[in-house]
């Protein structure tokens, strides 16, 4: 399951991010870590931030790649 912050969902309406894009980059897009337990998921033009809770995923924030 994938869960989103408030914040998350004000940043992907700010950048015309929708809820599929946003899944499709967590499934197919190229993942990163980030220091203590974050995951940077990049596809397309922007990157998600996520946190995996057991074995879900919650959304923490979507920015642009550049």
């Amino acid at each position: 399951m994938i869960k989103y912050s408030k914040h998350a969902r004000e940043r992907m309406v700010e950048r015309g991010i929708s809820v599929n894009e946003a899944e499709e980059a967590i499934r197919k897009g190229s993942k990163e870590l980030q220091k203590p337990d974050k995951i940077l998921h990049h596809y397309k033009y922007f990157v998600v931030v996520t946190k995996k809770i057991k074995n879900d995923y919650f959304v923490i924030t979507v920015k642009s790649r550049w």
